[in-house]
């Protein structure tokens, strides 16, 4: 059995520029709640979880909407100009509570389907590991190689990818380190796991569940509302 406790970083200071709406898509509303109330209230299910830390734009008067912050076990923090600098503020706000060995695990504000079946997995697969890693889903579609003009250029092997998801979950001393190096090197992971890589480590794959989508455009709400009322009735969330 392991000591280490269990910590989330679920950065939302973004924009949102590709989604194309004046409220950012954490406010928008899936049946009836919003966005960061589904996500959130998926992260309290787990009682493992120590804390939450969102970091964002405080002042942006869309949280006032967001029930889910009156848990104690969220806590928002001043957010950064890009994700990268959001999480690494997120794990600094945990400096003075967080032991090295202890597990973060870093989740997007808009996958709010995400089930608590998933995390459970992500989180029992990888207890015993030294690093950590990520949940992900292996590539169906067929893999084109294009060029700059649109041309395809080859055909590659989809046996060999697979399509990160998040919550990504690795040791806090570790992940700090990798973030704090790589902006130092003035390098931007493009995830967690990139960060760890940078660091010469390999991050493990946990196979999740494909209806972990991302919103990242309007008409993902629509598939993400139809993805809940089907968790909803299959019981799993």
């Amino acid at each position: 059995m392991t000591s280490a406790r269990y910590w989330a970083i679920v950065p939302a200071a973004g924009s949102g520029q590709r989604f194309g709406a004046e409220l950012t898509k954490q406010f928008q509303s899936i049946a009836g709640r919003t966005v960061a109330d589904h996500t959130l209230n998926r992260l309290l299910s787990i009682p493992a979880l120590t804390k939450i830390i969102v970091p964002c734009e405080i002042a942006n008067g869309g949280w006032q909407q967001v029930v889910a912050l009156q848990d104690p076990r969220v806590q928002r923090v001043a957010g950064g100009e890009q994700r990268v600098h959001s999480v690494l503020l997120g794990l600094r706000a945990l400096s003075d509570i967080a032991d090295d060995q202890d597990w973060v695990l870093v989740h997007d504000m808009a996958r709010p389907c995400i089930t608590a079946g998933d995390i459970k997995k992500l989180m029992t697969q990888l207890v015993d590991h030294a690093v950590g890693g990520i949940l992900a889903t292996p590539v169906s579609d067929t893999l084109k190689q294009v060029t700059a003009n649109s041309a395809i250029q080859g055909t590659l092997d989809r046996s060999h990818y697979w399509a990160a998801q998040t919550p990504q979950m690795f040791r806090y001393g570790l992940l700090l380190k990798a973030f704090e190096t790589m902006l130092a090197a003035q390098q931007v992971p493009t995830d967690e796991a990139s960060a760890i890589e940078y660091l010469g480590e390999q991050p493990a794959v946990v196979a999740g569940r494909r209806d972990n989508i991302k919103i990242t455009h309007r008409e993902d709400m629509i598939i993400a509302e139809a993805i809940m009322a089907y968790q909803e009735s299959e019981q799993c969330v």
